[in-house]
């Protein structure tokens, strides 16, 4: 079975992509959520939460308080890197296991930093999904009600489409100038083709 990895800068609309992609029977593994989910399921992560950001971190029901660690987190890369370190096996691991319960000709593994967690190099193909910044930047502050700024910080802390076009085996273009499901359907043929021949 194939692993294919869809990754893209916030608001390029890998979502979307996705979506088509389900519609055509084929499992999609949503690293972001799923992350998020572990958090509150995963024992070993969850230990390795608290013995490293105190039991502050989570309320005596087990409840993440988020923004206490986003608070921690984001105003030091450091402590960021060493909460990346103990989320990114978790997620593989989660990964891993939901694979195996698959039987289509190729699974999606969706997540936003699939580069930058070094998840690709367990993936057969890459896939990136551009967008204009601009673009992107209106998307994210219709989506999430925030200002111009903020939408700005967070994509600085990814790479840029460039550094990830060097890595991605794919690129779909998002620009709202080309139809982007047609561009989706010939990857599901390209994909199936290439799953049959294993």
């Amino acid at each position: 079975m194939l692993k294919i990895g869809i990754t893209g800068g916030i608001g390029s609309g890998k979502t979307t992509v996705c979506k088509v992609f389900e519609l055509q029977k084929i499992p999609v593994f949503y690293a972001d959520s799923q992350a998020k989910a572990l958090m509150h399921t995963d024992q070993l992560l969850m230990e390795q939460i608290k013995n490293h950001f105190g039991s502050d971190v989570y309320s005596e029901q087990g409840v993440l308080n988020r923004k206490y660690l986003a608070a921690i987190v984001f105003s030091d890369e450091d402590m960021l890197k060493k909460l990346n370190s103990f989320v990114h096996p978790a997620v593989f691991r989660a990964f891993d296991s939901w694979v195996l319960q698959q039987s289509s000709p190729y699974v999606i593994k969706e997540a936003a930093l699939l580069f930058e967690s070094g998840s690709f190099k367990k993936c057969d193909f890459t896939v990136l999904v551009t967008s204009p910044e601009n673009l992107k930047v209106s998307r994210i502050i219709k989506r999430d009600s925030i200002t111009a700024d903020d939408v700005l910080k967070r994509m600085n802390k990814q790479l840029s489409d460039e550094e990830k076009e060097e890595l991605a085996d794919f690129v779909l273009c998002n620009d709202e100038k080309q139809l982007l499901i047609p561009q989706v359907l010939n990857l599901h043929n390209e994909f199936l083709n290439r799953s049959s021949s294993l």
